[in-house]
This record gives structure tokens, sequence and C-alpha cells, in this order.
């Protein structure tokens, strides 16, 4: 029986420009491989099975943690940026009620 060709280059490439670390990417790219890599014919261990759920758990908590900082990066420019609209607003409004404008 014959393998289908695994492109590890293109399928990292492909996650770190997708927006993943390339920690993770790494990571990801060698579980997949390793999958890849085993005969069809071969039964994998239980242990085999373990190491990569214990892998696919990593990934997910890196990318929860990705998540979080980019929602909590988020909130922060929000409320900056808000502030400083509405410190342009209270300005131009004391602008016009002293007539300075």
């Amino acid at each position: 029986m014959s393998a289908i060709p695994f492109d590890t280059y293109t399928f990292y490439d492909e996650l770190v420009k997708s927006g993943l670390a390339e920690k993770t990417a790494d990571a990801l790219t060698k579980a997949v491989t390793k999958i890849e890599q085993a005969k069809i014919d071969e039964l994998a261990t239980k242990g085999d099975v373990k190491e990569l759920e214990l892998k696919i758990e990593l990934v997910r908590a890196q990318l929860s943690e990705q998540i979080e900082k980019s929602k909590n990066d988020l909130i922060k420019w929000f409320v900056g940026t808000a502030f400083a609209i509405a410190s342009i607003g209270f300005m131009l409004a004391r602008f016009f009620t002293h007539g300075v404008l």
C-alpha cells in the first residue's frame, strides 16, 4: 500500500500564515507528521493515542491563551479610544460654550 505524501513545510507555513504561533504550529506539525508516518496496518498503542491527545490539548490551551490575550488587547484599545473621543468631545463643547471658536 502506498502512502500519500504529506508536505510538512506547507502545512507549517499555512498554520503560521493563519496567525498561529510558531511554537504551536511546530508542535501541531510534529504531531500530524507522526500520525502520517505511522504505517496503515499498524495499530496505535494507548500510549501513542494518549501522547497525541496531550499534544492536542496543549495546542488548544495555547490557542485559548492567544485568544484571551487578543481579547484583552482589543478591550484596552476600545476603552482608550472611547476615552480619547470623549475627551475631544468635551474639549469642543467647552470651546463652543465659551465662545472661543
